[in-house]
This record gives C-alpha cells, structure tokens and sequence, in this order.
C-alpha cells in the first residue's frame, strides 16, 4: 500500500517522504537511494563549489533527484544554480533567505519550486511567490532552523495555503511522525537526521554513532558553530546540534568566543579534519531519541511507510471505539 497525496502526485513519486537537503550529509548517493525507493531525494548544496554539485549529481547516477540550496549563500554565488539547473534535477528546495531572484529559472528548467519555511508569514509570502509546495520546518529540526514547534506550525501553515501542498518537517524519525504529519493536513514529511544515520550519507562514521546514542534532550539551538566556522548566518536562524565540549564552553558566552576567534577557529577546523567531536559540529534533531541504527536510506523509507500504515490504522480503530464508550458514559 502506498499514500496518495497532493505531494505524490505532484513529484511523481510514491511515497510522500523528502530527503532533507542536508549539507555535507546529502550527497547524490544518498539523495539516489531515497528516490529509488519511491521518496525524492535532494542533493544538499550548502556552501559547496560547482565542482561538489557535479560529482555529486554524477553520483546520484540515473535517478531522478532535487537539489536544495542554502538561500541567502547561494544569493553571494548564483552561479551554482545553473550548474544544478544543467542537471534537470526534479525539484529545488530554498531554505533561508529571499528566492524571488531564482524562481523563473527553475521553473523554466521544468523543476519544481519547494520553499522551506519557519513562520506563517513565511509561508503566505511563499504561496505568493508560486511556491509549487511549501515545507514547514519546527524548532525540532537538526541543523538550521526557526523557534516554532513543528505541529502548531505545520497545521497553521496547511491552513493558510491550501490548497499548496504543505511538507512537515522538524523532529520526524519515523512513521509515527508521517502518521501525525498526514493527520495535521501536511501531504507529506521531509527527514532529515533519520538519513543522516543511514549507509549512503556522507559524513564521519563516529558522527553518525553518535545519533544512535545521542538523545533529544541532549541537543541545543545555537550559534557558536557558525561563528567559529566564519558562517554570518542571518537573524533568527540557529542550528541544532548534539551539546558537546565546544557547545558548552562558549554557548551562552559568545562574547568569549569572539575574543579568542583567531586561535579556536584554527583549533576547530584542526578537530573537525581529525573527526574529534568533541569539538567539531553534529547537527542533530531532538528525534536522535527515535534513531537506533545505521541502515540503508531505502530500507528507511518502508519502514517509515510502513510503520505509519500501522499507526493510522491504531488510531482509526481505537477512534472508531471511542463513541460506543462515551455513549455508555452518557447513559449512566
């Protein structure tokens, strides 16, 4: 059994599952596998050159992927959309920033429009825009994002650009999550940190053990990894990440950070080429709680498609019950 969402239908696929165009994590090996096992996959570009986009879409081989940009950094390098566009990628997702400038471009290409959005202002200026489809992103998320919950937010959002498909995103590991994400009147989910523990993504193997072992509670918000990375993220971003020694000597003291920034940004980038991280960045959402292992992106995917049939299928019996028990309270 499959779903059948506005999502589907609109990218062709068969599961209404997205790839999170994660930086460093979502090359095209990756984003291949999710497409081939009826999701969509994204390349994520992040501040990667045009020589990264093409090995890695020569990578994602014969499947139809979409590629994802950071927003505001690609407005610094335009270029690299021509080099994604050159690849007839299926869809482009813009997170971050003011993509006005590059919509006629993709559209022309035949690619679909994805805007990724934190607030409810966002996404009617989305809608606007001519959005073909609008991710709404809670504050669960790994990695950059807004401070809006994931569920008052996706709902709000559903409500305000109907009939848009809208994506949840945010703090979705498995198909619990897809399950809510279908209930709230989202048409599908996009994942991020699930994937990033997965075989294909690219990245550290010591990071990705540490989303296994990592929890939710032990992730926080923040900017001293931008900062000490030289990256002027834009007001109100900030990026979630597993709490670890860097995190906890400078977050809440970035004056401090400022002041040595000569001599930890050489420290950091000393650790983050050795895998010490201890130091070095693993972004992570607050679902690590929900990742216990390493698998293939596509053996994700069905166990998500799968594990949300069994959930909807739960709550229909269980709220199928629920009258004849009120009922009998009622007569009593």
């Amino acid at each position: 059994m499959a779903f059948d969402t506005a999502l589907t239908t609109l990218l062709e696929i068969r599961h209404p599952i997205l790839l999170a165009p994660m930086a460093v994590a979502s090359g095209g090996a990756l984003a291949a596998a999710v497409s081939d096992a009826g999701g969509l996959g994204f390349i994520g570009v992040g501040y990667a050159d045009e020589r990264w986009i093409e090995a890695e879409f020569q990578a994602a081989g014969s499947s139809p992927v979409g590629v994802g940009f950071i927003t505001w950094h690609l407005l610094r390098e335009p270029h690299r959309l021509e080099v994604a566009l050159a690849h007839k990628p299926a869809a482009v997702i813009f997170s971050f920033g003011d993509c006005s400038p590059f919509i006629d471009a993709v559209k022309r290409a035949g690619a679909k429009v994805l805007m990724q959005v934190q607030t409810l202002a966002a996404a009617r200026e989305a809608a606007r825009l001519g959005a073909d489809a609008i991710v709404a992103q809670g504050t669960e998320a790994g990695g950059h994002g807004g401070g809006r919950g994931t569920l008052p937010l996706v709902a709000a959002v559903v409500d305000a650009v109907a009939p848009i498909p809208v994506v949840a995103a945010g703090g979705i590991a498995d198909g619990r999550g897809l399950a809510a994400a279908l209930t709230l009147g989202a048409a599908g989910v996009l994942m991020g940190t699930r994937f990033y523990a997965s075989t294909e993504a690219l990245g550290h193997a010591e990071a990705k053990a540490r989303l296994i072992s990592g929890e939710g509670d032990a992730t926080v918000r923040t900017t001293v990894f931008d900062r000490v990375r030289g990256y002027a993220w834009p007001t109100p971003y900030t990026g979630r990440a597993l709490t670890n020694d860097f995190v906890r000597a400078y977050h809440g003291r970035e004056s401090e950070l400022d002041e040595r920034m000569a001599e930890e940004r050489e420290r950091y980038a000393a650790a983050a080429a050795a895998g010490d991280l201890a130091t070095a960045v693993v972004w992570a959402g607050e679902n690590v709680d929900l990742i216990h292992d390493i698998a293939p992106a596509g053996e994700i995917v069905h166990r998500v498609v799968e594990q949300a049939q069994r959930a909807i299928a739960a709550a229909a019996l269980s709220f199928h019950a629920a009258p004849s028990a009120y009922q009998d309270t009622q007569a009593d």
